[in-house]
């Protein structure tokens, strides 16, 4: 596949890959380079069952001194720095969100948040899409997870990035408990059928339910990113986050907005339209972890911790085995 890319908007892009059997090796390419560009066709036919880049990839190392030579059945990922998605000459089927169905526990699909109205979205715009699910726990168990909370306040530790840029996120996290992390964890697994179905897309194995539990209060936000960005958050395919607090609402924000994509350059990034996601109390949000999303800031008049915008958000990981 040619590149069509004026030689000004070629990028450096780090590619790391991710082999079955956990291995990954990382090397550095041009945005227009056709290795790349078969490099990430080959992922986009496996998966999609399409036809593609088939054979074996022979990668140079060392100045030519040796090469990397693999199956292209063995590639199970590629992560880019920074984030990309190339075009592959034809479009990738969105997954569209079905209507809400009656259930004991309601579904709501995406819905246009307050930035460009839905339909003035353009055409080359990629929508965003969730699944948000009231009453997720039962009333006693969101109100013993609440006096946990309170329990363990003096555990909780501020929040840092990769980055350790200090002005991206401000919240605080309790990344140990035991006693509610297993709960949460086995109801989104439970709840993920389900969500396959809502947003239309193909279940998966999984390796792994990560969760964290993390307090929003007064001016703490968590800029625009995205969840799996980076070769040790690369196999991370959901994203879900859990809202609960007192009665009645001790604050206001703490919206999370995710961003509708588009390609510019061949790099995948934010439009200007996005969806707003309400921090309803005792529901739960799942999203794809490469949507970009960030969390606005919160207004907590009296700033008491036990007045926080509280939540288990976490990471659902796809199994890599090896072929």
């Amino acid at each position: 596949m040619q590149s069509t890319l004026p030689q000004s908007a070629v990028r450096d892009v780090k590619v790391t890959l991710l082999l079955a059997g956990g291995h990954q090796y990382t090397l550095n390419l041009k945005s227009n380079d056709p290795l790349l560009h078969n490099l990430v066709g080959a992922i986009v036919a496996h998966s999609q069952q399409q036809a593609g880049y088939q054979g074996i990839f022979q990668i140079p190392l060392h100045q030519e001194r040796s090469a990397l030579c693999f199956s292209s059945e063995r590639l199970i990922g590629v992560v880019t720095e920074p984030p990309m998605i190339l075009q592959m000459g034809t479009a990738t089927p969105q997954p569209e969100v079905a209507e809400p169905q009656a259930m004991q526990k309601s579904m709501q699909s995406s819905s246009p948040g307050e930035g460009i109205p839905a339909a003035a979205v353009p055409a080359h715009v990629l929508p965003s899409h969730y699944v948000q699910l009231d009453n997720f726990l039962t009333s006693e168990e969101k109100n013993h997870l609440l006096d946990y909370v309170l329990q363990y306040e003096s555990a909780f530790v501020s929040t840092s990035t990769s980055t350790g840029d200090t002005d991206y996120r401000r919240s605080m996290v309790l990344h140990s408990f035991p006693e509610f992390a297993k709960l949460l964890t086995d109801r989104v697994r439970a709840a993920l059928p389900e969500v396959f179905r809502q947003l239309k897309l193909q279940p998966f194995s999984i390796a792994e339910i990560e969760a964290q539990l993390t307090s929003h209060n007064h001016g703490n936000y968590y800029k625009v990113h995205n969840d799996n960005g980076s070769p040790d958050t690369a196999t991370r395919e959901f994203t879900y986050v859990y809202y609960f607090y007192r009665e009645p609402k001790p604050f206001f924000g703490g919206e999370l907005l995710l961003y509708d994509s588009r390609i510019e350059n061949n790099f995948y990034v934010k439009a200007d339209s996005f969806k707003a996601v309400e921090p309803r109390n005792n529901s739960i949000v799942f999203f794809p972890s490469r949507y970009l999303h960030e969390v606005l800031p919160v207004t907590c008049p009296s700033k008491a911790f036990a007045d926080s915008r509280f939540t288990i958000n976490g990471w659902v990981r796809r199994q890599v085995s090896a072929q």
